[in-house]
């Protein structure tokens, strides 16, 4: 099978790069490479083009759109019988396609999606965030995981859709805030086979500081109440979890002011709860300084999605605003 891997890129040369470089010691080799500029100021065309020797590459520059309607330009440029997505912040196992291509022959997808990880390179802030995001304790740990509730839906970073889902489903409607969900969902209800695999995962950066994440978040929330206005039996009982958590603490900072009584049940559970992230986190990655800034990123990524999660809802289904 021939792969064309697609790469959306907007103003990160030096992680295109860390990337690339990955793509360059992938064991099955039949694969291209197109990566296209989203109206960058700061372009990696000098950076793709030292690849040439490497890749089997090609670089493309469009005036800016977002991330949905830029995978659309490679889509309509690709050359492969399968298309794979990356987001730039991502390092890429050397036996990825290898993975892929051997799980396909054996049970073949329409669309697959894999899970993400935390590379030894990444920072302590950036593990505590990727850490936050697979937890059980967060998004219930079922981000690229055999135990996530209903359909499976792959997420951009990490997805790849065959020529034929192309053809008939064509690509992103939305250009961003929920574009991957909304095209997920949308090939499901076409008939096309859709799953995980398990084994074809990435690394995955993310952001670098808890201000970054929490925007990036923030925007997540908004994006699930985005996908509601075109699937509105996508919204699950799960994806109101950040938004009464977020009610929760709350809650509990204005019944340690008024209802003391009220507060000490608030301050144990509050005290469990944190109690239980450190250590979830201390086993998995075996430092504590990881485990504490885990517990930051959690309540981060919580009170990040559940306000934008609250905001869109109140605005766009409540109020009924578009």
């Amino acid at each position: 099978m021939f792969f064309s891997i697609i790469i959306p890129l907007y103003n990160r040369p030096q992680e295109i790069k860390e990337l690339l470089e990955t793509l360059t010691l992938q064991t099955y080799k039949q694969f291209e490479v197109l990566v296209i500029e989203d109206g960058s100021v700061d372009d990696a065309g000098e950076i793709v083009k030292s690849f040439a020797d490497k890749l089997d590459i090609k670089y493309f520059v469009k005036p800016n759109e977002g991330q949905g309607f830029t995978r659309n330009f490679g889509f309509e440029r690709a050359k492969g019988d399968y298309f794979v997505i990356f987001d730039s912040d991502c390092l890429i196992p050397e036996d990825y396609l290898q993975i892929v291509n051997d799980s396909l022959a054996k049970n073949y997808l329409d669309a697959y999606g894999g899970p993400d990880d935390s590379h030894h390179s990444f920072t302590p802030i950036q593990k505590a965030i990727s850490y936050a995001m697979t937890s059980p304790f967060t998004t219930g740990g079922t981000r690229g995981s055999k135990k996530a509730i209903g359909q499976f839906h792959p997420r951009s970073f990490n997805m790849g859709i065959s020529r034929q889902v192309w053809e008939k489903a064509g690509g992103f409607i939305i250009t961003r805030l929920g574009e991957d969900i909304e095209y997920s969902i949308r090939i499901h209800s076409l008939g096309f086979k859709i799953g995980l695999i398990s084994d074809a995962k990435v690394y995955h950066k993310r952001r670098t500081n808890f201000l970054k994440f929490y925007k990036q978040l923030h925007f997540f929330g908004r994006a699930r109440i985005n996908v509601y206005k075109f699937f509105p039996k996508g919204l699950k009982l799960v994806h109101f979890f950040p938004a009464a958590f977020t009610l929760f603490l709350f809650f509990t900072l204005i019944s340690n002011l008024l209802l003391w009584p009220i507060a000490q049940i608030c301050n144990f559970t509050l005290a469990v709860y944190i109690l239980l992230i450190f250590f979830h986190a201390l086993g998995k990655n075996k430092s504590a300084k990881i485990a504490f800034l885990s517990i930051i990123a959690a309540f981060t990524l919580l009170i990040a999605y559940g306000l934008g999660f609250m905001q869109d809802f109140g605005k766009r289904i409540i109020l009924k605003i578009s």
